[in-house]
């Protein structure tokens, strides 16, 4: 396998959200119910890729298997190589339940869900929102676990993942548990982080999307942390 370097006692992570969908323009709640890319998304996504082809030494590419993020990753895979795309599903988006499908406007959930929407505002890290719906720690202990996997799996050798904000979001609690948020996770960023044998995660890029101001598709943003995916 192609390494970052000979004696590299890390593995390099770049993270990208997918492309914008039609529910992102819409404030729906996708969670873990299954939306394609838009048009606009579609283009990010080559967008990004192209940045990603002049990355050197890619040596695997992992996805959630949700049809945004792994059409996302395909379009990159097409341009790093023609590397398969690993589908993971402990990469997908927090399942947020009774919510998943709605507009979000809080007004309008707390009448039609009052119970789904108190859980998914709640502070409380163990909350599971009702109708099958993750807590935030649940959230945390699956994705944190797969990316530690793929960090253990490819070490000195840098792979991309792509997957969703909330997941995004949660990996960077796990680099900077101290760290301050650092707002919405935009479609197809590029975050980096280093993952270290000794399990120190390390933030060395974050929520970057120069190459889309390049293009001039730089959508709403929509969902890019606790709300969507």
């Amino acid at each position: 396998m192609p390494r970052v370097s000979a004696d590299a006692l890390y593995t390099e992570i770049i993270l990208v959200r997918h492309g914008e969908t039609a529910w992102n323009v819409l404030r729906k709640i996708q969670g873990q119910l299954d939306v394609e890319l838009n048009d606009i998304g579609r283009q990010q996504a080559v967008a990004v890729a192209d940045r990603l082809s002049r990355e050197a030494n890619v040596s695997a590419i992992y996805s959630s298997d949700l049809k945004r993020a792994l059409e996302t990753a395909e379009i990159i895979a097409s341009k790093c190589g023609g590397l398969q795309v690993i589908r993971d599903q402990n990469l997908r988006e927090r399942h947020l339940g009774d919510l998943q499908g709605h507009v979000y406007q809080p007004h309008e959930l707390i009448k039609l869900n009052p119970a789904a929407y108190q859980a998914f505002v709640s502070h409380k890290t163990d909350q599971e929102i009702p109708g099958g719906g993750e807590s935030i720690d649940q959230l945390y202990q699956r994705c944190t676990s797969s990316l530690q996997r793929i960090g253990e799996n490819h070490r000195g050798e840098r792979v991309i993942v792509v997957s969703h904000g909330g997941v995004i979001g949660s990996l960077f609690r796990r680099a900077a548990p101290k760290g301050r948020t650092r707002g919405k996770v935009l479609n197809t960023s590029v975050s980096i982080i280093q993952l270290s044998k000794e399990d120190i995660w390390s933030i060395k890029t974050w929520n970057d999307v120069s190459h889309l101001k390049q293009t001039g598709f730089l959508g709403s943003g929509f969902g890019g942390d606790a709300t969507s995916g």
